[in-house]
């Protein structure tokens, strides 16, 4: 039977330290508007918050939208765990009430060094600021996921953004030079800046990973728990093989023409869950109200707090108990933003399909490394309707269910997957002559 320490502490495994929670406050209400003073510096985030459980106020109101009442939930208690000690099943109930709820929470004494946040945001300030011709020699292609881009589109329309991709590797071995041959993956290899642009970068970016990855793993943890599964339950797709990345994003100030221009377009995130470090002074991402039609609302960032939201694989692993919830970002006319989203991912080879606990399934099997493909192309290029759960859902008929086996065969994991050269098994035009007679 398992047991919650029946791993290390993902800490431990990753060989860093567990910083010690420090008292904070809790934001003014001026801190719901992007401030000048905000705009001028780096937001670090601040030090770990002290142990209670809170809720954004929902009186309160930003540009004219109403801020969420998304959970704010307290992890002090899996830094004091005893050997062998579970979770309170209260914070259990917490994260899967905001799973179920809300799919969107925030997360503090998070076990998270604040001191390498703040060096890691930083880095990513520094990162924006080198010169573009820089930046074009890390441009992310057809044949590589990874590196930097100005033109990601989100449903087929050009986000209002700037991005650097850099994540796993098979190895998970940072001393190798990022173009080893062994680093090879399906969503190819990373690219960093040169070390006279940015001499700090890779060593701080590589450590701040590593921490969101033993944080991941803390909430898979609890995640599972809350199904009624056990706690290492994921543990086989989602640890030492997951395929995860994370994400630096700059969302330029907009003074364009088109007032419906968004940095990001309405969308669901993915992989399994997402770890996002946001600006404190400068609130743009909304997440949709389901208790109101078609009503969105703001997600404002307590200090020292992570966000965290359920993504497409865990809503299908929970049967649609968890919620992967749709959100956009904003632009603003005259603020910049950052953001770093850490997106935790299953392996390539993961078969992602309900818990045979939770009833008839709602989904048929769903192909990790096919529906990543999918995305990247979509993300890349117009590769037509952006491929979704639904295709997955049980009597969807979808073209996707059949074509991922397809898929599975050809395509080869320890290679970068390059659209271009990939476009027959992309897109349904080019399906197989079999398929279409089951049809």
């Amino acid at each position: 039977t398992s047991s919650w320490i029946s791993c290390p502490h993902p800490w431990d495994v990753l060989g860093v330290g567990r910083s010690k929670a420090t008292p904070r406050t809790r934001p003014a209400m001026r801190h719901l508007r992007c401030s000048a003073a905000s705009a001028a510096r780096p937001s670090l985030l601040s030090r770990i918050a002290p142990s209670r459980r809170r809720f954004s106020s929902a009186a309160a109101r930003l540009d004219g939208y109403e801020v969420a009442r998304v959970p704010t939930i307290d992890l002090g208690a899996l830094l004091r765990l005893r050997p062998g000690e579970a979770p309170p099943p209260s914070l259990v109930q917490e994260v899967a009430d905001a799973c179920a709820d809300w799919g969107f929470f925030q997360v503090v004494n998070h076990g998270v060094d604040p001191e390498l946040c703040a060096r890691a945001v930083e880095q990513q300030h520094e990162f924006f600021a080198i010169p573009r011709d820089v930046k074009e020699s890390m441009r992310r292609t057809a044949g590589n996921s990874r590196g930097w881009y100005n033109d990601e589109l989100t449903k087929q329309r050009r986000d209002w953004k700037e991005g650097l991709d850099f994540g796993a590797t098979p190895p998970m071995d940072w001393s190798l030079a990022d173009d080893e041959v062994a680093n090879g993956n399906l969503d190819g290899f990373n690219r960093f800046p040169p070390l006279e642009h940015a001499p700090h970068f890779r060593s701080t970016i590589l450590a701040y990973y590593d921490e969101l990855t033993g944080l991941s793993a803390q909430l898979t943890r609890l995640f599972a728990l809350g199904l009624g599964a056990p706690a290492d339950f994921f543990e086989p797709v989602l640890q030492k093989t997951h395929t995860s990345y994370l994400r630096l994003n700059y969302y330029a100030p907009y003074q364009g023409p088109d007032p419906s221009q968004l940095c990001i377009s309405p969308h669901k995130d993915a992989g399994f869950l997402t770890v996002l470090a946001q600006d404190v002074g400068c609130h743009s991402l909304q997440v949709r109200d389901r208790s109101k039609a078609d009503e969105w609302v703001t997600v404002v960032p307590e200090e020292g707090a992570f966000t965290i939201n359920t993504g497409d694989m865990a809503q299908i692993y929970s049967n649609n108990r968890y919620h992967a919830p749709e959100h956009r970002v904003l632009t603003h006319p005259d603020r910049a933003r950052y953001s770093a989203p850490f997106f935790y991912n299953p392996a390539y080879t993961a078969a992602v399909q309900p818990l045979p606990s939770l009833g008839a399934p709602m989904y048929d099997a769903c192909l990790w490394g096919y529906f990543r493909a999918m995305r990247f192309a979509g993300d890349f290029a117009d590769y037509g309707t952006e491929i979704q759960i639904a295709d997955f859902a049980k009597g969807s008929g979808s073209w996707h269910v059949a074509n991922q086996e397809r898929f599975m065969r050809e395509v080869n994991f320890h290679k970068s997957f390059d659209v271009d050269e990939m476009r027959p098994l992309l897109t349904r035009e080019e399906v197989s002559e079999q398929y279409e007679r089951a049809r």
